[in-house]
């Protein structure tokens, strides 16, 4: 039987489901990642608190860390048994429980099992999330992905500093049990956007095998070789940051300098989040990627070997860069792999960037330790500039498999 329902109103309704899939993304992404940054205005006082050496804080960071990378992908396979808004809702709850009870703790082991706790809700939320807007928008997924990767950036520059904030005007208890309460208001907001969204939340019933001419046949070397530049990337940003405070210093800047090159940073990462994905649907992904990275490489030079004024003056367009290509490179997952394992495909990813952005200062550091904070950085820009190399062999090959 012919539906009854015009073509036009049946647009109306992808439209809005669309949209309503998007917005509960960003609203998880935003809240998930402020939350998880939640920890660095807290370490100081957890030091304070339970006399923490800087060991105990940095496994009080680790719990929450690792917990979060190492369950991305046993979070992923969940989502053939769950409802991918049933998933989003549950867990986002259960980091709001865990600074909860992290407010309650009154020991260092009961705060490290509450970060536990909010570490195992926002394991969740990446891989689901992102594989939301990917599948909600299919092919003209890049733009949205980029708008879900900048809602992350926004819930990171606003919770923690008005964490900071209000730490000067409540008690710490009070002030935990409020963040604890923005975690559930997320979680409700995600539920009235997502309770009646199917199209744009749940996976294919279908398990049709791809076609040997669309983008996903290129899976898994398309796919192995976008997650190859993403570790690259990934282990670039968290290694350039980690020595941005000692180029400053370097170059005879104050620790206010360093505090507002950092921001001039952050700031440009924001818009290159929001922007990098309007170019790549320009210029294509593979182009994007390598533009990307070969001007991070050398706006890095710059920073590192021009005079204090010319290198702040550049971090804003390092920023943009640095920070923009994983925008780009997110998006590019939907076009290289079948829609039936989104899930699987975006927790293998998040789990190798933010496995790089853990190691990486480490292994940078012990360059730095030994060759010195030049050749460290220039090892850092070194590998910003073959960062690219994976994804441009893989679309010489296969011209069309990034870009549909």
């Amino acid at each position: 039987m012919a539906s009854s329902v015009p073509a036009s109103d049946v647009s109306d309704i992808k439209r809005t489901s669309n949209k309503n899939t998007l917005v509960a993304a960003c609203t998880a992404h935003a809240a998930h990642d402020g939350l998880s940054d939640l920890v660095y205005v807290f370490l100081p006082v957890w030091q304070e608190m339970f006399s923490l050496s800087y060991v105990w804080l940095s496994v009080l960071r680790s719990a929450y860390a690792l917990t979060l990378a190492s369950l991305q992908i046993p979070a992923a396979t969940l989502s053939k048994k769950f409802r991918p808004a049933h998933l989003l809702v549950v867990s986002t709850v259960v980091t709001a429980l865990g600074w909860f009870l992290a407010g309650l703790a009154g020991s260092a082991v009961a705060l490290g099992g509450a970060l536990v706790i909010a570490g195992i809700g926002a394991s969740v939320q990446h891989p689901i999330a992102s594989a939301m807007v990917a599948r909600a928008y299919g092919g003209a997924a890049k733009r949205p992905l980029g708008l879900y990767n900048f809602a992350g950036d926004v819930g990171k520059s606003i919770l923690p500093a008005s964490a900071a904030a209000l730490l000067t005007y409540g008690t710490y208890h009070n002030v935990l049990m409020m963040y604890a309460g923005v975690g559930l208001l997320a979680a409700a907001l995600v539920w009235s956007l997502l309770r009646n969204v199917v199209a744009g939340g749940e996976a294919p019933v279908s398990r049709t095998p791809v076609r040997a001419d669309s983008p996903a046949a290129g899976y898994p070397r398309a796919f192995q070789a976008l997650l190859a530049t993403a570790v690259l990337d990934s282990a670039v940003r968290m290694g350039f940051l980690t020595f941005l405070p000692f180029i400053i210093k370097a170059h005879g800047g104050s620790l206010a300098q360093t505090g507002l090159g950092l921001t001039l940073v952050f700031i440009g990462g924001a818009i290159g989040k929001f922007c990098c994905g309007w170019i790549a649907d320009v210029l294509g992904s593979a182009r994007t990627i390598l533009l990307t990275e070969l001007l991070t490489a050398a706006l890095i030079a710059v920073v590192l070997f021009s005079p204090l004024t010319l290198a702040m003056l550049a971090l804003p367009l390092l920023g943009v860069v640095l920070n923009g290509t994983s925008s780009v490179l997110y998006g590019a997952v939907n076009d290289v792999v079948d829609p039936a394992t989104l899930e699987k495909s975006y927790s293998v990813f998040y789990t190798g960037t933010i496995g790089a952005g853990a190691l990486a200062p480490v292994l940078y550091g012990y360059a730095g330790d030994h060759l010195g904070v030049a050749a460290a950085v220039l090892i850092i820009a070194g590998t910003a500039a073959v960062s690219f190399v994976p994804v441009t062999i893989v679309n010489l090959v296969n011209p069309r498999v990034f870009d549909q």
